[in-house]
């Protein structure tokens, strides 16, 4: 199919103006749930970017359950929900330091997977268990701490909450500030991943289960281990 209607390429970061490119794809109808997106050549086209920051992009949305890809057969748009559509905007610069975001966290995630084991569809689970799937499949650092934080998003997109989710949002932002990412990596072993893989899939199998009290308390067993490894005991 050929590529949502477009006057010129927006501008911006790619992956911002793909999300445009589709968000006004559904707007105008020409595109739809389900539909194939158009291909990396013609999204460069289109996007005035390289195949490979156009390949980024994709990646980036696929982290996010807003496509889905498939081995020969294409890219197609994933059903949103009106929590995955919230804006992706967060305002001016986030000042925090990784202790914050450690007592943030374990304030909100617990209570917030507790929600989603109740509140998940079948589509939420999907793509919950792909985005673990995919972590445990990655080779490099970078690519681990990506579906790492595809993981803990698609948890908070699945209870269904708005509200909670801005919040996330908000404070899932600040794995970005380098402060952040400098004491992850400092922090990362090949043991320490392999126990975050199983506390990844722990959580998971709450999920899945249905259970909300061994959510809450698995994902909170998780956020303390990652405070230890990063900050040293409590």
């Amino acid at each position: 199919m050929a590529a949502p209607h477009a006057q010129e390429p927006p501008r911006g970061p790619v992956a911002g103006r793909l999300r445009a490119l589709l968000d006004g794809g559904l707007a105008d109808g020409s595109l739809s749930t389900g539909a194939r997106i158009p291909t990396e050549r013609a999204l460069s086209e289109t996007l005035g970017a390289s195949r490979g920051a156009v390949r980024a992009a994709l990646a980036e949305l696929e982290r996010e359950g807003r496509i889905t890809r498939h081995v020969g057969r294409g890219t197609f748009l994933a059903e949103l929900g009106r929590d995955l559509a919230l804006p992706h905007g967060l305002g001016g610069p986030l000042q925090t330091s990784p202790a914050e975001i450690m007592s943030t966290r374990l304030v909100l995630e617990p209570e917030v997977a507790a929600l989603a084991a109740r509140h998940a569809t079948q589509a939420d689970i999907d793509h919950v268990e792909h985005c673990l799937r995919r972590g445990n499949a990655t080779a490099t650092y970078e690519e681990f701490e990506a579906w790492d934080s595809a993981l803990h998003r698609a948890i908070a997109a699945a209870a269904h909450n708005g509200l909670l989710l801005r919040l996330f949002d908000t404070m899932n932002a600040a794995r970005d500030l380098p402060v952040w990412g400098n004491i992850k990596r400092r922090s990362a072993t090949p043991e320490r991943r392999r126990g975050y893989e199983s506390c990844h899939g722990e959580i998971v199998t709450a999920l899945v289960e249905r259970d909300p009290d061994a959510a809450r308390e698995r994902m909170r067993a998780h956020l303390v281990d990652v405070r230890t490894n990063l900050l040293g005991p409590h």
